[in-house]
């Protein structure tokens, strides 16, 4: 009989922890994108986003904990004007040519429930790192008919002063410190 329970004990453990196992995620390039929205004199907003992005997700349903890993290729600006994004690419800017990626690491998750309500981490941009939390619009998990895999994604979107990386170009014009940035990520599951 006491040989029994350790073991009933042991098998019990090994059962919440395959439970409690995280499960890795590959980025979707196809649908994930960063956004950014600044206003533009008070009287319209510019918008970009970056078109060339890579990255991994691991998320624990179960610990209500996760990371988040996303590396953004500054070349891969795009607002729909070329001569913006060669601006905005240079050393006025972003500063491409001595800073080719940007990076978010995330690993502070908070749930509502079941669903990713919000993402800490920090962001490296122009070679400065800062925090950052990405709240949650929209949070879901499904089986993707096609892939035949579990994706998991949803729309994230925080407002950051700029200064904090050295983006202060238009300062002086009248150009406001904060950006909006909106981030769709839909990542599947390996």
């Amino acid at each position: 009989m006491t040989l029994k329970k350790p073991l009933l004990i042991v098998a019990l453990l090994a059962a919440a922890a395959a439970q409690a196992e995280p499960a890795n995620y590959m980025i979707d390039p196809t649908h994930t994108y960063a956004t950014f929205e600044i206003p533009h004199f008070g009287t319209s907003t510019n918008r970009g986003r970056f078109e060339k992005k890579e990255g991994t997700v691991v998320l624990d349903r179960a610990t209500k904990s996760g990371k988040v890993e996303i590396t953004f290729q500054m070349n891969g600006i795009s607002t729909g004007a070329a001569a913006f994004d060669k601006h905005l690419q240079s050393a006025d800017f972003f500063d491409v040519a001595n800073h080719p990626t940007a990076k978010f690491v995330g690993d502070k998750f908070s749930f509502d429930g079941d669903k990713v309500s919000e993402v800490a981490g920090q962001l490296t941009l122009k070679g400065k790192t800062a925090p950052v939390t990405l709240k949650a619009t929209n949070f879901n998990c499904y089986q993707n008919p096609m892939l035949k895999r579990e994706v998991c994604g949803g729309d994230f979107e925080t407002t950051i002063d700029r200064t904090q990386w050295g983006v202060d170009y238009g300062l002086a014009y009248g150009f406001p410190k904060a950006v909006k940035l909106v981030i769709q990520v839909e990542a599947v599951r390996q």
